[in-house]
């Protein structure tokens, strides 16, 4: 089964054991972005043991394709770029200001309400995870490209670990590569 699902692409219809069923929507080197639909979009490891494809039965031929999925699902995805899942920011943060003071006294310094703080790199997320999409359903970048490109993706989440701490939920934070491995 793993070496299977090395291989399943967007618009891939899953059944996981915690999550229930889903699609996937983004690949990465090692796991999956998927759809639940009672739990929102999670990233799955691509050798997880509660994860199966759900095959269609009795599929005809107006059952739609992969492919025509895939696009399909790009297309939602473009319109709805903008339209992000809720994501809670952590309770002891709600209400609070992130002061940015200058080195030099004199200067005013910056406050910034957290909420607006962290509704800005949750964006960052979200759009960093549409350009992954994009990338993986790119036509003219081959497999060896497409590698290379996520591998500076999972570099950024990295270098993004350190906003965690404002997130309410685990399962909604960044991960790089060693989180990914840990996981």
């Amino acid at each position: 089964m793993e070496q299977e699902q090395l291989t399943l692409g967007i618009g891939t219809r899953l059944q996981h054991t915690q999550y229930g069923p889903g699609v996937i929507v983004g690949v990465k080197y090692a796991v999956y972005m998927i759809s639940f639909i009672n739990h929102g979009i999670k990233e799955i490891d691509k050798t997880d043991p509660q994860l199966d494809e759900i095959i269609p039965e009795n599929v005809t031929p107006e059952v739609e394709t992969v492919s025509d999925t895939e696009k399909s699902l790009l297309k939602i995805l473009r319109l709805w770029g903008d339209v992000t899942e809720k994501v809670p920011l952590g309770d002891r943060w709600t209400g609070g200001t992130m002061l940015l003071q200058p080195a030099d006294t004199s200067l005013k310094p910056k406050e910034i309400p957290v909420e607006i703080f962290f509704h800005k790199i949750v964006m960052l997320r979200d759009r960093l995870r549409v350009l992954e999409q994009q990338i993986n359903a790119h036509k003219k970048l081959n497999d060896e490209d497409k590698v290379n490109l996520q591998q500076y993706i999972t570099r950024i989440y990295g270098s993004l670990t350190t906003f965690n701490v404002l997130f309410k939920n685990k399962e909604q934070w960044f991960t790089g590569e060693k989180g990914a491995k840990e996981d």
